[in-house]
Parts: C-alpha cells; sequence; structure tokens
C-alpha cells in the first residue's frame, strides 16, 4: 500500500488535473454549455431539439450574435464597451434596401455604403473615446440613439415606411442569403469570424497589446503600446461587423428594417460575459467568447421546444448572466492564486 509522509510529495495526480483546467480560460463557459445542452436535449429532444433543424436554429442564432459578439468580446477585454451595433445592423439594412431594392442602386454599392458607415461609425466611437476620455458606454449608448433616430427617420422620409423590402440580391443571395439543411450561410461567415478572432488575439502582437490595454491602460501606455489606436481598431472592427451582419439580414430576409438590430445592444455583451470575459477587461478568450454564443442560441431556441412560455427567456438569460459573472470570478482567482500553497 502505498502512503505518504510530510517529506513524501503528493502525487501530482491528485491537483494537478484541476490545476490544469483552472489554467484554461474557457472551462467554465465550457461546462456550462455542456449541462445546458444537456438540459435541454434531455427535457426538448423530444420536440426536436436534438435534430437537425433544432440544431440548426440555435446554431443559426449563435452565428449571427457571434460575428458581432467576437470583436464586442475582443473590445471588452481591451476595457471598453460598444452598444452602437445594434442601430448598426438597422442602418446597414436599411442602407441596402433602399439603395437597391427603393432605388435600384447595384448591390455592391449598397453593400459598400454599408460597410463604410460602418467604419465611421467605429471611427466617430473612438474618437469621441479618445479625445474625450469619455466612459465608452455613454458615448457608444449615445451612437446607438443617433444612429436608431437617422435611420428611421430617412426610411421613413424617404420611402415612407421603416420596413423596405429588397426582391432581387442578384449574385449576394448564394453568398449572403442561402442554406444548407436548414443552417444559414451565416454559420461559415461565423467560422471564419473564428478562426480571424483567435489568430489576432493569439499569433499576433496586436492581440497582446488588446490585453495590455485592458489589463492596465497606464502601464500598458507607458510600456509603449498604442492604446488610441488598439481601441480604434476594435471599433471600427465591431462596427464592420455589425454592419456585415444588417447586410446578410437585408440579403436573407429580403427586407431592412431600421430597428431591426435593436437586440443585438445587449445580447453580444451578454455572450461574452457569458463566454468568460470580464467587465472590467484584460481578461477573456475567443473560444470562451463562442461557448458564449452557443449557450445563449441553446437557451433562446431550447425554451421553445421545451414547450414552456417563451416569455421566460429574459429570466434564463440574466439567470445566466448573474451565474456567469460569479463563476468567472471565482474561476479566475483560483487560476490566479494557483501557485499559492500552503506549505
Amino acid at each position: 500500500m502505498q502512503t505518504t509522509t510530510a517529506d513524501t510529495p503528493v502525487p501530482a495526480t491528485r491537483y494537478g488535473v484541476l490545476e490544469r483546467l483552472l489554467r484554461i480560460v474557457w472551462i467554465g463557459p465550457a461546462i456550462a454549455a455542456l449541462v445546458i445542452y444537456i438540459f435541454f436535449v434531455i427535457v426538448g429532444g423530444a420536440s426536436g431539439f436534438f435534430s437537425v433543424p433544432g440544431t440548426a436554429g440555435w446554431l443559426n442564432t449563435a452565428a449571427e450574435l457571434g460575428i458581432i459578439a467576437l470583436p464586442i468580446g475582443l473590445l471588452m477585454i481591451a476595457g471598453e464597451f460598444d452598444l452602437s451595433t445594434g442601430s448598426v445592423v438597422g442602418a446597414a439594412a436599411i442602407i441596402v434596401a433602399l439603395g437597391t431594392g427603393f432605388y435600384g442602386l447595384p448591390i455592391e454599392l449598397t453593400m459598400s455604403m454599408a460597410l463604410a458607415m460602418g467604419v465611421a461609425v467605429g471611427c466617430f466611437n473612438a474618437f469621441l473615446v479618445n479625445a474625450t476620455r469619455l466612459p465608452s458606454f455613454i458615448v457608444t449608448l449615445a451612437s446607438n440613439f443617433i444612429l436608431a433616430g437617422t435611420s428611421l427617420g430617412l426610411s421613413r422620409l424617404i420611402s415612407g415606411s421603416s420596413n423596405v423590402s429588397l426582391k432581387d440580391a442578384g449574385w449576394a443571395e448564394p453568398i449572403f442569403g442561402s442554406k444548407w439543411m436548414f443552417f444559414n450561410v451565416s454559420v461559415l461567415w461565423y467560422l471564419v469570424a473564428i478562426v480571424l478572432a483567435a489568430w489576432v488575439l493569439k499569433q499576433t502582437r496586436f492581440g497582446n497589446w488588446i490585453f495590455a490595454t485592458g489589463g492596465n491602460v497606464d502601464a500598458a501606455r507607458r510600456a509603449g503600446v498604442p492604446v488610441a489606436r488598439v481601441k480604434l481598431i476594435l471599433f471600427i472592427w465591431t462596427a464592420v461587423s455589425a454592419a456585415f451582419v444588417g447586410i446578410m439580414s437585408a440579403v436573407m430576409y429580403n427586407q431592412g428594417n431600421a430597428a431591426q438590430g435593436q437586440g443585438y445592444v445587449f445580447q453580444t455583451a451578454i455572450a461574452a460575459v457569458i463566454g468568460g470575459v470580464l467587465l472590467q477587461g484584460g481578461f477573456g478568450s475567443v473560444i470562451g467568447i463562442v461557448l458564449g454564443t452557443f449557450i445563449y442560441g441553446i437557451v433562446s431556441l431550447g425554451l421553445f421546444y421545451t414547450g414552456w412560455p417563451t416569455d421566460w427567456l429574459a429570466t434564463f438569460i440574466g439567470g445566466l448572466l448573474v451565474i456567469a459573472v460569479l463563476t468567472n470570478n471565482f474561476v479566475r482567482e483560483l487560476a490566479l492564486n494557483r501557485g499559492k500553497k500552503k506549505p
């Protein structure tokens, strides 16, 4: 029989596995996603949650949300926030629908205009945050209201309605609006976004700058990190991603609506937080953000397959958010203190 004394080292297998797990930034969201998925498979599996259409349903939701949530998560790791993406989605959809559906302009021109609008919004947000040092929460919330009101007003002034049809998107239809076995093409675009975000965060110097900016902005400046440039690029990234989702939405659903993206205002940030990104910045991962979008999609569609009233969706999401924040902070503290063992 194997025994241990004060002078005998504790077997590595006793705590080694736990310590290695705690070093994984996204371990909390991974466990949560697995538990929630199994729960809805058990409760809603008989209604079709585990079927191909059911899987496609929550994955399509996660993909459209995740294309915006990824840069939002990176921006939050850098210590900033963006609440203007919801209006950017609606404005981009209206630009494409009005330009191509109402005026008959080429789809490539109106798509370029929508993406340019996203760049402009990102530059505007970054300029105000960098120049005035105002909280990005306030700056981008103001941008959200300004853009939402402008989009709605111009849409009704030009077309007489806040909802504009887009009957023929031409070559853009298969690229941005096609489906395969219930799966939207947005799932493929989400995969591209995941690869890009993971490469930037883990394989480039810019990724190190993101963590440094969110960890301690003053120390980052003293170390030579171009903090203003980091924030500018991330604000543009979030706005352009939102414009891209607006373009996909207009093509996929053959219409543009100025208010259709308002759900993304908080959903993207919630998905990032559920995925392990800390509100104070400096901590998070791409895999965690992806898992956060999966959790959001699973819960959103899972309630439908359980037969429960979907009125409870906000309750579930709010509860998940509280649990995620507490869990993420707890796991992070354990990870940071894993080397501080008592003798």
